[in-house]
């Protein structure tokens, strides 16, 4: 599953529902293009993993307060959310299999 979450529903989406399935948080913006690399990798996971993950992608120029909250300061930034904390993290555009690698490792 891949949702888009923002600064007001963020604790909603992500650091609730991680507590039932971890989430999976692609900080990007429209901009970057390591990010537009990495967003259709993302959403082919989300795919493969349905019903083991929840992709959430949270665009880092619209909710700044997320962004900071969380400290990214490089795009794309990935977070793995479980129990409402971060379990593991990337940055940068990551070949696929490298990312399910990297998700095996922490679900």
């Amino acid at each position: 599953m891949k949702i888009d979450v923002n600064d007001s529903n963020f604790d909603e989406q992500v650091i609730k529902q991680s507590a039932d399935l971890p989430v999976v948080v692609d900080f990007w913006a429209p901009w970057c293009m390591p990010c537009q690399m990495l967003g259709p990798v993302l959403e082919n996971i989300a795919e493969k993993y349905e019903g083991k993950i929840i992709v959430a992608k949270v665009n880092v120029d619209k909710n700044p307060s997320t962004s900071a909250k969380y400290n990214v300061r490089s795009i794309p930034s990935v977070k793995l959310f479980k129990n409402g904390e971060i379990a593991d993290e990337f940055i940068g555009a990551l070949p696929e299999s490298s990312i399910v690698s990297w998700i095996d490792k922490n679900i």
